[in-house]
């Protein structure tokens, strides 16, 4: 089939009802379809399937090839410039994956190493020690900043440190790729071991690979990286190139578990939900309490679940805490009584089903938000006739402030609107010890 010449377009069925629209303006190839709107890369960095399959994969590869980026020098090492990273695509059980290269998928974060300083996905600066980054060599490399299993909080709370603390050397750099490089996985794979072998970085290594010799191999190494406490898989086809953004040749193995909740109140949206569901607020068995903002349809954000009806729901893994990471509604568990889940006019779960109340009176609601661009906590607590709130980055004591109201009643409503808004926007609570 043709390539598309200056200015020119066309038309390639999907999985929608109407044909995706692919453009060609001035070398800058673009696609209507979700997958390439959606991207955080720069317009001239993206592609889709719907641009490989018209313009074939070798010709996508030598054009993204193209555009990564060079190593920067020290002159703009303090300049925000988005790196152009290889991303996974989930694999959905449609991949022969015998043959292809298997390693564990770190639960880290994400960093770029550009020749002079650690940048996240975002193109911010890490600021590790000169001792952490010593021996690194000055070509780019892709890896993850890992401190072990079930420690991402820990992690993140080092990195996004700018004092270039000690805690670092907890961290170690686990590389996995090199971006500048346009030869085949396998070669780079090699070049990575070499490089990092003769320089002699205390803190960095290569990360693990070995074959999938099949699904029974894939479905072993997903149990025992499972039962290590892991996050999962990730798998490369052999001879593949380094591009930008998202490919088929990069694919992402992980088991989520489900899990049911009862819910205790409806959090309101912003932005497009302003005006309905933003996020269910709701409470575990043992009484630990969280939102759940994402798998809902605009059907069910326009009628949400009843508060007081039970809800299955989807999660990674349990912070150190208690708490579910990245919950994700599935739906209402309509074999479940509504009737007796809440005390009357209540909205905390009741003691007949052996949830944890808290006191608010006394006992403060703490909240965490984590990302790979903050890592803050805010805390709430009721004594009295005062509502006071403490807040800032996690590892510091921030700073609080305290007002006082007419009565308690009229204080801890106060501090329930506090929280809901922590909730609706992203805030994860952590369960009282």
């Amino acid at each position: 089939m043709p390539d598309l010449r200056d200015g020119e377009t066309a038309e390639v069925q999907g999985s929608a009802r109407l044909p995706y629209i692919l453009k060609n303006i001035s070398g800058v190839y673009s696609c209507s379809c979700p997958a390439w709107r959606n991207q955080s890369l720069p317009i001239e960095r993206r592609t889709c399937k719907h641009l490989k399959s018209y313009r074939g994969v070798a010709a996508e590869q030598e054009r993204l090839g193209a555009l990564l980026p060079a190593p920067v020098t020290k002159a703009d090492s303090n300049t925000v410039t988005t790196p152009a990273l290889l991303l996974a695509h989930t694999w959905e059980n449609n991949v022969d994956l015998f043959g292809w290269y298997l390693s564990e998928k770190l639960d880290g974060i994400r960093c770029y190493w550009d020749g002079i300083c650690f940048r996240s996905r975002q193109g911010n600066v890490f600021h590790a020690p000169d001792w952490f980054i010593e021996g690194l060599p000055s070509t780019p490399l892709d890896g993850e900043l890992w401190l072990g299993r079930k420690a991402f909080q820990r992690t993140v709370s080092i990195v996004r440190r700018q004092d270039k603390s000690d805690h670092w050397r907890e961290i170690r750099y686990l590389v996995f790729d090199m971006p500048g490089s346009a030869a085949p996985f396998e070669e780079r794979y090699q070049q990575l071991r070499d490089q990092l072998a003769s320089n002699r970085c205390n803190f960095a290594a290569v990360l693990d690979q070995c074959r999938c010799e099949g699904a029974d191999h894939l479905q072993e190494e997903l149990a025992r990286i499972n039962s290590l406490g892991g996050e999962g898989l990730m798998l490369r086809q052999p001879g593949s190139l380094y591009e930008a953004g998202r490919s088929s040749t990069l694919l992402k193995v992980k088991t989520f578990h489900d899990a049911e909740a009862w819910v205790l109140d409806h959090l309101p949206g912003a932005g497009r939900h302003r005006g309905r569901l933003g996020a269910l607020a709701v409470a575990l068995a043992d009484g630990t309490q969280f939102s759940v903002g994402t798998g809902f349809t605009d059907a069910q954000r326009e009628s949400p679940p009843a508060v007081g009806s039970c809800i299955t729901f989807r999660y990674q893994e349990l912070t150190d805490r208690g708490v579910p990471r990245f919950p994700s509604f599935v739906r209402v568990r309509r074999d479940v009584e509504q009737q007796g889940a809440l005390t009357a006019g209540s909205s905390k779960p009741a003691t007949t089903r052996t949830h944890k109340n808290k006191e608010p009176s006394s006992m403060a609601r703490h909240f965490e938000f984590i990302d790979e661009n903050s890592s803050k906590f805010y805390e709430v607590a009721v004594r009295g006739k005062d509502v006071t709130v403490r807040f800032g980055r996690i590892g510091t004591d921030g700073q609080s402030q305290t007002k006082g109201f007419g009565d308690t009643a009229a204080a801890q409503k106060h501090a329930d609107k506090l929280a809901s808004k922590k909730l609706a926007k992203g805030y994860h609570e952590l369960a009282a010890k």
